[in-house]
């Protein structure tokens, strides 16, 4: 986070800069419209003045130069008729577009006296909050055995569990309780809505609310607005599905931090990107600035955006045309682009729109509003990312995210010769779990597995659930070696965990195959590799981990 004495100075000096600028860019402008002949239409030259005064439209308010962004948007215009026409400007025209630039010339000394304070920014909120920083769970249920399993369940995943079968027991218990997730049934036998009206009062006392998930085999949409107004962040119905259950307690109980939201600015303005890159940055994010188009590639692949700002009126390649390219990467084909451009043709916008954007903003655009509609932008489409990306028991990412995944890391690992190792992880005899102790409890085995690879790998690797009982680890920046202590302390730890079904407790184990990119020169090599490591491990007596080797010359098989 930027210091707001520090963020004030920096937006400042860049005020200070662009008007220095000024002089320059008119002179430029000027110098175009002279180039300009005056017996035939040169479409290209016409283009190019006309994208040097947008530019002055979008970028004069940001800066300070409100009268500057207003000459410039009634020159645009003019030449936007000009255009549409491709006639060469007769000598009426002509004056009139002397004018226009004379007043541009005038109105730079006209500086916007609130333009040298920028205190407002300050105010803006970071991109993401923690709600809660809590492993303690309050499990408020009438029903004593339902409460129990849910204390049971969740006792494997490492929370700290009470359970309260009387409202008024659990009403006492929070007056002294401030850190806590509370998981609350509706219906009680003194009030069918008896869950929701306690937690009211509790909210009431409270300054900072209480984290509360409603379980509930209700699903008529009173209960649910009831739920919502008493402060619910979650409503899940009975039966619970320990899986969705799991996976909202881990996002409210996360002591990590958030992996801040990645934006790609591509405008050919390097004192505009370098303006919204502090707005954004200011917030928590992480901004990568692209001014020239057609180098916008690498920086898309290697830095994989959460959301793309792009202008429209950029040399050699307009906005529109880029997203066109962009949309046609499978990869990118959900990512956020966001067209950020003085353009106020309603026309015209939706036109860039059509091409595959998801919105529209006008230059210019306060640093509040810019940031609130970044984040709104990119935690709607993190969310419905999540949905097509990731397993539903596990959280992970699903088969085909993983191996997409695989493929990106392989490319970038081969361009920039870094070490990457690939894992495939099978539970050992799963089908013997399931048949004596149930597909409830081989869920919970799965769930297990999947949180400690999570817990136990640091967050630049990747875990995939490959199907069933497989997964699928990517670590980066790490070799074969060190990939195999580290995979092989984890399956020690697994194999300690006690597991429990009706009253019974057993554990689980794993065995493990890795594969080095360095010997392999694709993904599907790598992950065939990997898989027969697997193989060997199962093999030799399971509950193990085998590192592949570079295959001999004369064949596919491993040394």
């Amino acid at each position: 986070m930027v210091d707001p004495a520090e963020l004030q100075a920096k937006l400042k000096a860049l005020s200070d800069s662009y008007a220095a600028q000024l002089p320059e860019k008119l002179s430029q402008i000027a110098h175009a419209w002279g180039q300009l002949p005056k017996d035939r239409w040169d479409d290209g030259g016409f283009q190019t003045l006309h994208r040097m005064v947008h530019s002055l439209t979008g970028s004069g308010k940001t800066f300070g130069f409100a009268l500057l962004s207003d000459v410039a948007r009634n020159l645009e215009e003019y030449l936007k008729q000009l255009a549409q026409a491709k006639t060469v400007p007769d000598e009426e025209q002509r004056k009139r577009i002397q004018v226009l630039l004379s007043e541009l010339h005038q109105v730079t000394l006209h500086r916007d006296a609130a333009a040298d304070d920028q205190s407002g920014l300050i105010a803006v909120a970071p991109a993401k909050q923690d709600i809660a920083s809590t492993k303690r769970i309050f499990v408020v249920e009438d029903e004593p055995e339902q409460a129990e399993e849910l204390k049971i369940q969740l006792g494997y995943f490492g929370y700290d569990v009470s359970v309260f079968n009387k409202l008024a027991d659990f009403q006492q218990a929070m007056q002294a309780t401030s850190d806590v997730v509370v998981l609350m049934d509706i219906n009680f036998p003194e009030n069918s809505r008896g869950g929701i009206l306690a937690t009211k009062e509790i909210q009431q006392k409270r300054d900072v609310p209480a984290p509360v998930v409603f379980l509930t085999s209700n699903v008529e949409l009173d209960a649910r607005l009831e739920a919502v107004r008493a402060g619910g962040i979650a409503y899940l119905s009975k039966p619970v599905n320990i899986g969705n259950l799991i996976d909202k307690l881990d996002s409210l109980t996360s002591t990590l931090p958030s992996a801040p939201y990645r934006v790609l600015i591509v405008d050919d303005s390097e004192a505009l990107t370098t303006y919204y890159a502090t707005v954004l940055e200011q917030a928590g994010m992480v901004v990568k600035a692209v001014n020239n188009p057609l180098h916008v590639m690498e920086p898309l692949l290697e830095f994989t955006p959460d959301l793309i700002l792009l202008d429209i009126y950029m040399p050699e390649c307009n906005g529109m045309e880029l997203a066109s390219v962009i949309r046609q990467l499978d990869a990118f084909v959900g990512i956020p682009i966001v067209f950020l451009s003085a353009e106020s043709d309603l026309d015209k916008q939706l036109f860039a729109m059509g091409l595959g954007a998801d919105d529209f903003l006008t230059k210019p655009i306060q640093p509040q509003h810019l940031i609130s509609s970044v984040s709104s932008r990119i935690q709607r489409s993190l969310i419905l990312r999540s949905f097509m990306v990731r397993d539903s028991l596990t959280g992970l990412l699903n088969h085909t995210a993983i191996k997409d995944q695989l493929d990106r890391e392989v490319a970038q690992t081969k361009r920039r010769g870094m070490p990457l190792a690939f894992a495939m992880v099978d539970i050992d005899h799963f089908k013997k779990v399931n048949d004596t102790y149930g597909h409830p409890a081989g869920d919970r085995v799965i769930k297990s597995l999947s949180r400690m690879l999570k817990q136990r790998l640091r967050e630049t690797d990747m875990v995939g659930r490959y199907g069933g009982e497989e997964f699928a680890v990517i670590l980066s920046n790490t070799n074969g070696e060190t990939a195999l202590k580290v995979l092989d302390a984890i399956r020690k730890d697994f194999a300690r965990l006690r597991h429990l079904a009706e009253g019974k407790e057993f554990s689980a184990t794993f065995s493990c195959g890795i594969a080095d990119v360095s010997f392999f020169g694709d993904s599907v090599k790598l992950c065939d590799a990997a898989d027969k490591a697997l193989y060997k491990a199962k093999h030799a007596g399971r509950n193990q981990v085998v590192l592949g080797h570079a295959p001999p010359v004369s064949g596919s098989d491993f040394v």
